[in-house]
C-alpha cells in the first residue's frame, strides 16, 4: 500500500500529466484529446486504439477524469478498461481548468491528426502539360530545385508563395502535376478541411498539418481556397473561430515553430479577400491568367485528341467563340457537353451544332451567336 501511495504521489507531481486540482480553478467547458498510445511498448499489445461509440467514450472519459486539471500538452492517462494508455490534451477551454460532469470531451481522430490528402492526383499530368502560367511554373521550377538542394539556398529559400486568379485557370492542376515530379511528400489539403466542429478545432488541425509536413521535410504544403480560413478581418464576424483560426495560420508561416524546408502554397480566387497580415507572409503572389488564343487553342487541341468520338470542327471559330473562358470552362462546359449532346443524338462524330449546344446551355455569359454557326 505504501507503494503504491508513493507511485500517486510522483504523478501528481508531474506537471506533464493531469492532477486533482480543485481550488480557485474554472470549469472546464472542452476538451481536445489526442490518442497517443502507452508510454511503454509491448510486442503483445497493439497500439492502434478506435472508438466505435463517441457519444459512449465522452461518458466514460467524463466519469473516469472527473476533477482533473487540463492543461494543453499535458496528458490524461486511461487507469480502467485500458491502463496507461496515454491522451495528449490538444485544446482545454478554459486552459488549466477542471473537468466537470458538463465537460465536452472529444478525440481527435485519423481525419484531424493525419490529415488525409483530399485532393485526388491524376498520376498521368506533368508540368508540361499546363497550357500556358509561365510565371507559375518558373516558381514550381525554383521549388524543385530548392527540394533536391535545400541547403544550397541557405536564408534565401522560397518559404510561402500565393496563387491567385480566377476559378478554373489551373492553380491547384499545376500543383498536381509538382506531385507528380517531385519525390518528396507534398500535402494537397482543402482549406474547408482545416475547419473545426468546435472553437480550437481548426487551430489544432493547422498545427498538426504543418508538425506532419515538419516531420517529413523537405515537403511542400498546398493549402486550396486559402481565404476559407484566412479571411479579411471585417469577415471574421462571420466565423467565431476565425481570428484563432488565422492567428494558428501565422505562427506557422513566420516557422515559429522551426518548420525547416517547408514550403507553404495558398490558392485562392479572389486575394482581396484574405486577412491582410495572412497576405503579407506571402513573399511572392503569382497570378493565373485566363489563356489567349494561342492558349486556348492548344487547351482545344489537346483535349479533343482524348475525345472518343472524332470530330468535325472549326477550331478558330471556337477559339474566338471562347474568348474570356477558363481551360476548365472550355473543357467542361464547351467540349464536355458538346460531345455528351453528340452521343445523346446518336452523332458519330462531333460537329459546330452540337458546339453550339453547348454555348447555348452553358450560360457562362452572353454571347451573341447569331451567324457564328451558319
Amino acid at each position: 500500500m505504501k507503494s503504491d501511495n508513493k507511485k500517486a504521489e510522483i504523478k501528481a507531481s508531474n506537471p506533464k500529466s493531469a492532477k486533482k486540482e480543485n481550488e480557485n480553478k474554472e470549469f472546464a467547458e472542452y476538451v481536445l484529446l489526442k490518442p497517443v498510445g502507452y508510454p511503454f511498448d509491448f510486442n503483445m499489445m497493439e497500439n492502434d486504439f478506435e472508438i466505435n461509440n463517441k457519444e459512449l467514450f465522452e461518458e466514460y472519459a467524463r466519469d473516469q477524469w472527473l476533477g482533473l486539471e487540463v492543461n494543453e500538452k499535458s496528458y490524461l492517462f486511461d487507469q480502467k478498461i485500458i491502463p496507461d494508455y496515454g491522451f495528449e490534451i490538444i485544446t482545454a477551454k478554459p486552459n488549466g481548468s477542471i473537468i466537470s460532469e458538463k465537460t465536452k470531451i472529444k478525440l481527435l481522430d485519423e481525419e484531424v491528426y493525419k490529415l488525409k490528402d483530399e485532393i485526388k492526383i491524376d498520376s498521368n499530368l506533368k508540368i508540361s502539360d499546363i497550357v500556358g502560367q509561365n510565371n507559375a511554373k518558373n516558381k514550381i521550377k525554383v521549388l524543385i530545385k530548392y527540394l533536391e538542394e535545400p541547403e544550397k539556398f541557405g536564408p534565401w529559400a522560397p518559404k510561402n508563395i500565393l496563387f491567385y486568379g480566377l476559378p478554373g485557370t489551373g492553380k491547384t492542376m499545376l500543383v498536381k502535376a509538382l506531385a507528380n515530379e517531385l519525390e518528396v511528400p507534398l500535402h494537397l489539403i482543402k482549406a474547408t478541411s482545416l475547419i473545426g466542429d468546435h472553437v480550437g478545432d481548426g487551430a489544432s488541425k493547422i498545427h498538426e498539418l504543418f508538425k506532419k509536413a515538419s516531420e517529413n521535410a523537405p515537403s511542400i504544403i498546398f493549402i486550396d481556397e486559402i481565404d476559407a480560413i484566412a479571411l479579411h478581418r471585417s469577415y471574421q464576424a462571420l466565423r467565431g473561430d476565425v481570428s484563432e483560426i488565422v492567428n494558428s495560420l501565422l505562427t506557422e508561416m513566420d516557422g515559429i515553430s522551426e518548420n525547416k524546408y517547408v514550403v507553404t502554397i495558398g490558392a485562392t480566387n479572389n486575394p482581396s479577400s484574405l486577412d491582410y497580415a495572412v497576405r503579407s507572409r506571402f513573399e511572392e503572389e503569382i497570378e493565373f491568367s485566363l489563356p489567349n488564343e494561342e492558349e486556348r487553342l492548344m487547351i482545344i487541341e489537346n483535349n479533343l485528341k482524348t475525345m472518343p468520338l472524332d470530330y468535325e470542327l472549326d477550331l478558330n471559330k471556337i477559339v474566338k467563340i471562347t474568348k474570356g473562358m477558363s481551360g476548365r470552362d472550355i473543357k467542361e462546359k464547351i467540349l464536355k457537353t458538346s460531345l455528351h449532346n453528340a452521343i445523346a443524338n446518336d452523332c458519330d462524330e462531333i460537329t459546330m451544332q452540337n458546339i453550339e449546344y453547348s454555348i447555348q446551355a452553358s450560360k457562362i455569359k452572353n454571347i451573341d451567336i447569331k451567324g457564328m454557326f451558319e
